[in-house]
């Protein structure tokens, strides 16, 4: 499905990732994890085409999309959340969903499935993103993504700051698109939940990867301990 080649990524002079390669099967999750300023982030906009490689190669299907623009792998299946449950502040739920509904085939369906997958959702479309809570305005961000119907979904740290009850629920919707036939490259701090949800996992330190492996509980010690160093 996804695969990241020795890819080198930077801002201006600084680089950011240094021969970093990652795959993402089809139909499956891989998590990456890693400290904060690890390049983690930086890893998925080279992936969605934020970025641009400064070697190496991005490939889809086999189909090498380095110089893709986004636009262009959104078309071919992929979709984005961003880190920080972004959303336009000043516009309904309702309205944050149609920008990305209308217009698009089948676009009604595919939001009524996408506010299937977040019932509480659908009491709340009235009001603007800006009022909703953290864990709402993310429900909210992952909703609109899945508009589009993806193949492969990148999500950034979707459990972070939000309420506990709304991380289950958050966790139990990524554990079910991962069951379907969607693939998933999740950026995920909580360590317990990238490795239930994950078939694979990396770590990376520093703009490398430094341990990677399958994912699963028996992988947490050894997952932690990477992680400790």
């Amino acid at each position: 499905m996804l695969e990241l080649v020795d890819v080198h990524v930077g801002y201006g002079h600084s680089v950011v990732l240094h021969g970093v390669s990652v795959n993402v099967p089809a139909g499956a999750v891989s998590a990456v994890m890693g400290h904060n300023g690890a390049g983690k982030s930086t890893l998925l906009r080279a992936a969605m085409g934020l970025l641009k490689p400064r070697s190496g190669k991005v490939l889809l299907d086999g189909h090498d999309i380095s110089r893709l623009p986004p636009h262009q792998r959104v078309a071919r299946g992929m979709a984005y959340v961003p880190q920080g449950q972004q959303s336009f502040p000043h516009l309904t739920a309702m309205e944050n969903l149609q920008l990305v509904a209308d217009g698009r085939r089948a676009g009604k369906a595919s939001m009524d499935e996408a506010l299937d997958r977040f019932p509480a959702l659908r009491t709340l479309l009235g009001r603007r993103a800006g009022l909703l809570s953290g864990g709402q305005r993310q429900q909210l961000s992952i909703a609109r993504a899945l508009i589009t119907r993806p193949r492969l979904l990148l999500l950034d740290e979707p459990t972070e700051g939000i309420q506990p009850s709304v991380v289950a629920e958050i966790e139990q919707t990524i554990l079910d698109l991962a069951g379907g036939n969607l693939s998933v490259l999740l950026v995920e701090q909580h360590v317990g939940f990238a490795l239930r949800a994950a078939a694979h996992y990396y770590v990376l330190e520093s703009g490398r990867v430094t341990s990677d492996g399958e994912g699963g509980e028996a992988a947490q010690t050894r997952v932690r301990a990477s992680l400790a160093l």
